[in-house]
């Protein structure tokens, strides 16, 4: 029976993470289609460019409540900690590669985030720290979503004991930076557009 949870409370969690909250918003306030404009990812910095500030929030928030919801909810039904991490892996994957739509997804800092805000709550909070500072400081997204996701590394083997959450780490991060690889080209090669202050 315990088997039987962890399965289906894996496959929920790819399922919620196949909720694309930026496809989703841009269509209900009439922007198209994300993949098909600005930078083409279906992320709430790309929202925020074609969309502006109440539509990236949405979508930002979307992507943060998915992340938390299959973690607390599994967490309440008593799973252990390799299963917990299957299901934020899985709801991770969901978001990058949508059953719904295409498999073609985010770049997954958001939903990232909110997973590791519901399993470990000092990490998630360094994480989000890292990203405001670095990007304060350089108006770069990618940037800072790279330099957090780095930084998650580290810290998490600062914070947790566990095996499963360590690793689980270790494979979000590589996810991100690999999504990331056209900014880091960018990056590299100085054609990465900051935002202008406001």
């Amino acid at each position: 029976m315990s088997l039987l949870l962890d399965v289906a409370l894996i496959g929920g969690g790819y399922a919620v993470g196949s909720i694309a909250s930026a496809i989703l918003v841009a269509r209900a306030l009439g922007l198209g289609d994300p993949r098909q404009s600005g930078s083409g990812n279906p992320g709430a910095t790309n929202i925020l460019r074609i969309g502006g500030k109440k539509a990236a929030l949405l979508t930002l928030l979307g992507d943060l409540t998915k992340g938390i919801v299959p973690i607390v909810i599994a967490r309440l039904l008593g799973l252990e900690d390799w299963a917990l991490a299957a299901v934020a892996l899985a709801t991770f994957l969901g978001h990058l590669y949508p059953v719904f739509f295409g498999f073609r997804g985010g770049k997954g800092v958001a939903t990232a985030l909110g997973i590791l805000l519901a399993l470990l709550p000092v990490l998630g909070l360094s994480i989000l720290g890292v990203w405001i500072l670095v990007f304060a400081v350089t108006r770069v997204s990618s940037l800072a979503a790279l330099l957090a996701a780095v930084g998650a590394v580290p810290i998490v083997f600062a914070v947790s004991a566990a095996t499963s959450m360590r690793l689980l780490v270790l494979v979000l991060a590589l996810l991100i930076l690999w999504r990331h690889r056209g900014n880091i080209r960018r990056l590299l090669d100085g054609s990465e557009r900051p935002f202008k202050r406001r």
